[in-house]
């Protein structure tokens, strides 16, 4: 099947990494591994920050200005070479889809969502031209698959019929973490010697962006349950970088003898890091839905995180890690702390944490299912 596919947010093709970016480039390489035609069809961002209403009515009009020419373009290839379903990843009421419910409607094909949010409290809010858009491209959509339990109870309402919504198990491309695992004894020794680590120490491993809002809270709530196990033996590696970094790097301050600060890490050496370390450690303040779990479980070492946003849909809490409460510094020092003092406990959570991604969330699995759910929005 020939699959439109648009991503408001931010294109798979941007320069500029993040989890958003990465699980675009997955639905495409999964639907394409399950032998579908993937054409990305625009690289056009209707993203807002600020909440200017001025900037998002410009955005929204360049928008049906670039679906009109996507139209135009389709109309001119043969029957066979135009697509049978456009599908958008992620929109929400800062990046609403301005493009893909005006070419579907002009096209006559299903128009189709992989994961949305809608918030009700934004209504009449900065951002209340997006708000309503989500809230207009919902209740056109045929289907919207979603990749987060949580934003199901308000999306839902918004739709012409509860059976319109769909769930897909976050995934990842777990190759490149299973061929770590195998060698997960010499990238250890490389990285001891590299960092002048005693590998006979419990590696605690973050890796996360660093950027005001919700991540740099994330890293304040980690420190804060660091602060309070410096009698126990460990050192923490950090992976990450961005605009807030000298913030970050004043948090741990007071323990740089046990941090460690990698910066950006290449895709092709993450694996090996994550290998190499022994419990994945974040407190996922509105996480969703968690590509950094993902990623340490394919890796086989058991997580420590949160029990709220996406998180609980891809980790299983006391069988490949530990889910502390939401915000809570104590519950999350607690579950570090567990791990710690437990090497048998963290072998086994990592073996299972292996086991786990590779039967529900790899990108074969979510390949099978996106075929049969976009068949059906086409039949």
């Amino acid at each position: 099947m020939k699959i439109a596919f648009y991503a408001p947010l931010k294109p798979p093709t941007s320069s500029i990494p993040s989890g958003d970016r990465l699980i675009g480039r997955l639905l495409m390489q999964a639907l394409g591994e399950a032998g579908h035609q993937v054409e990305l069809m625009s690289r056009f961002r209707s993203y807002d920050r600020d909440g200017d209403a001025v900037r998002q009515h410009r955005l929204q009009v360049l928008g049906q200005k670039m679906a009109n020419r996507i139209v135009c373009r389709i109309n001119k290839r043969t029957p066979a070479d135009r697509p049978k379903i456009w599908l958008t990843y992620h929109l929400y009421h800062k990046a609403p889809d301005w493009i893909g419910p005006h070419v579907a409607l002009a096209l006559g094909i299903p128009y189709v969502i992989s994961e949305a949010s809608f918030a009700p409290k934004q209504e009449n809010g900065p951002w209340a031209l997006g708000h309503s858009a989500v809230r207009d491209s919902l209740a056109e959509a045929e289907m919207v698959i979603g990749l987060n339990s949580e934003d199901a109870a308000c999306i839902i309402p918004c739709l012409s019929g509860p059976e319109r919504y769909q769930s897909l198990r976050p995934f990842l491309d777990n190759t490149p973490f299973l061929s770590a695992v195998k060698d997960r004894g010499v990238h250890r020794k490389v990285i001891a010697e590299d960092l002048s680590l005693d590998p006979k120490t419990p590696w605690l491993l973050t890796v996360a962006m660093m950027r005001p809002g919700d991540k740099v809270q994330s890293y304040e709530l980690l420190a804060k349950a660091l602060m309070g196990l410096r009698e126990e033996k460990w050192n923490l590696l950090i992976v990450g970088s961005g605009p807030a970094e000298d913030q970050v790097r004043a948090l741990f301050s007071e323990m740089s003898g046990s941090v460690f600060w990698l910066g950006k890490v290449d895709a092709d050496r993450l694996a090996a890091v994550y290998a190499a370390s022994d419990v994945f450690v974040w407190p996922a303040v509105k996480e969703s839905p968690g590509m950094c779990f993902l990623e340490a479980q394919a890796a086989g070492i058991p997580v420590v995180g949160s029990d709220a946003g996406g998180v609980p849909d891809v980790v299983e809490h006391g069988e490949t890690g530990l889910l502390a409460k939401h915000m809570d510094v104590s519950d999350f020092a607690a579950s570090v702390r567990d791990l710690l003092n437990d090497e048998s406990k963290r072998l086994g959570m990592g073996r299972a944490a292996a086991m786990h991604i590779a039967a529900r969330h790899g990108t074969r699995t979510a390949g099978r299912r996106l075929s049969a759910l976009l068949s059906e929005a086409v039949q």
